[in-house]
């Protein structure tokens, strides 16, 4: 990995200064249908490796914050300006990356991840059901106490 690490400086460079900044292909929806494809199985494989508690859990959750940064990045470069970079952007800002940051929280920290996926997979305790249904009953009782009386009619 070191040698392909060291191997990749070079090659960039290379690439820097031989490559097109403006390339036409007649594959380009085939490249992002494929991808985004591909990303809604890595979405489907690490929710269900969430859900039903998988030791794959740890590598899909790393594919597919990998794959929304790379859709990030490339969906912003290859923008043609303008409102499709604004546009590339706020998908960016607001969809993608949050969604990397949380398969980079699986990655970091897997138990207190799939804690929180147990505490919404439970059914709430009978005493806990209970106390829902009293603290409900209580602010009815609050909201009448504080609503206005009525006195007769007005004139």
């Amino acid at each position: 990995m070191g040698l392909v690490a060291i191997f990749l400086v070079p090659w960039t460079l290379y690439l820097t200064f031989t490559l097109p900044s403006r390339h036409l292909t007649t594959n380009y929806d085939i490249a992002w249908v494929g991808f985004d494809v591909a990303l809604a199985a890595a979405f489907a494989a690490t929710a269900w490796a969430a859900y039903r508690r998988l030791r794959w859990l740890l590598p899909l959750a790393a594919v597919t914050g990998t794959m929304l940064l790379c859709d990030a990045w490339f969906d912003i470069v290859t923008s043609q300006g303008g409102r499709e970079v604004i546009e590339a952007s706020l998908e960016a800002a607001f969809g993608e990356l949050p969604l990397a940051a949380l398969c980079g929280y699986i990655v970091v920290d897997v138990e207190r991840f799939l804690a929180t996926v147990d505490r919404f997979r439970r059914p709430p305790t009978p005493a806990a059901r209970r106390a829902a249904l009293r603290a409900m009953r209580d602010d009815a009782r609050a909201a009448r106490r504080e609503a206005p009386t009525r006195r007769g009619r007005p004139g």
